[in-house]
């Protein structure tokens, strides 16, 4: 294997212009790590963020872009026994996956589900693992309960939708476009809302209410969810891209008794990451075998052309998830 690998750098913190082609030395794995070969890499919002310079990498986390990649293993730590040179798998890592090669705790890759392409695997693990850590993990989920996702199009949305729908849920989706909405009712949605000619708000109440709402937009949409939701509901914040900052009347939480919730994925534990790989293992792998969830690839990128990747993943002008291919 080389000793040099080449990678995409972030030359100072600003727009997709900053990202430019790199090189330095290969990874070693850990004791529990494996070392990846990368055949695709996810492009997600936390990549834009923090290439604005405003989401930095967890300390001994590698600075580079990349949450989600699929491969060939090629090394394996020495503590590591699930895994071994030769095995494709996909896997969740806290950076490092804009490169040739990267190093990913044993505990945290998956094996190809059946059905899926190598490739179409480095899609699941950032958008899994985030909506399943929020939603499904640990929790009760009521049999017949409405789940609104906005964002319905795009990776953690998409995702949403089919895992709703695979466990038992009502799920309305918001889009901005009609062939976004379209997309949301293919993948499962029982209700497509385009929010720029429909009140979601009153939608959602006319159908009983919210159980769960899953949230990306953030500013104004903090207080309608609070008014879409229904008692003892759920509101999930994932990313502010209206804003974080807002004045609202909290009342409605207090009389409603809605738990109000957020989380980042990346500063958790890895012993945390392992708890949400072993329960997508038993409970989410099976689904694809059975045809109730898939991978959602809206385009591959060459990871030259990185810099195109993310203005499409700026101008939300995608429907499912962008990869990019060294």
């Amino acid at each position: 294997m080389p000793k040099i690998m080449k990678t995409i750098e972030i030359s100072e913190f600003g727009g997709p212009e900053v990202l430019t082609a790199g090189e330095r030395e290969k990874p070693e794995p850990a004791a529990s790590e494996v070392l990846i070969e990368v055949a695709a890499a996810g492009v997600n919002g936390p990549d834009i963020v923090q290439r604005r310079g405003h989401y930095p990498p967890p300390p001994g986390a590698s600075d580079l872009l990349g949450l989600e990649v699929s491969g060939t293993i090629v090394a394996v730590g020495s503590d590591v026994a699930d895994w071994k040179a030769g095995d494709q798998v996909c896997g969740l890592t806290n950076g490092g996956g804009y490169a040739e090669f990267v190093a990913v705790e044993a505990a945290h890759c998956l094996p190809i589900p059946d059905g899926v392409a190598l490739v179409d695997a480095a899609g699941l693990p950032e958008t899994l693992f985030t909506v399943w850590n929020n939603v499904f993990l640990n929790r009760d989920i009521p049999e017949g309960g409405l789940l609104l996702v906005h964002g319905g199009a795009g990776g953690i949305g998409s995702t949403a939708i089919q895992l709703g729908k695979a466990f038992g849920l009502r799920v309305f989706a918001t889009s901005g476009k009609p062939e976004g909405c379209q997309f949301c009712e293919e993948l499962g949605a029982e209700r497509a809302i385009n929010y720029r000619e429909e009140d979601f708000v009153e939608i959602v109440k006319a159908a009983g209410g919210a159980d769960i709402i899953i949230d990306i937009i953030g500013g104004d949409y903090i207080a309608r969810n609070i008014s879409a939701a229904k008692p003892d509901s759920l509101i999930v914040q994932l990313a502010f891209n209206k804003g974080s900052k807002v004045e609202i009347n909290l009342m409605p939480v207090m009389l409603k008794r809605l738990t109000y919730t957020g989380s980042t994925l990346r500063p958790r534990s890895k012993e945390f990451k392992a708890e949400i790989a072993a329960d997508l293992k038993k409970r989410v792998w099976p689904l694809f075998g059975k045809g109730q969830f898939k991978t959602l690839t809206h385009r591959t990128f060459a990871i030259e052309d990185v810099r195109a990747a993310h203005e499409m993943m700026e101008q939300a002008a995608h429907r499912g998830k962008i990869l990019l291919t060294p």
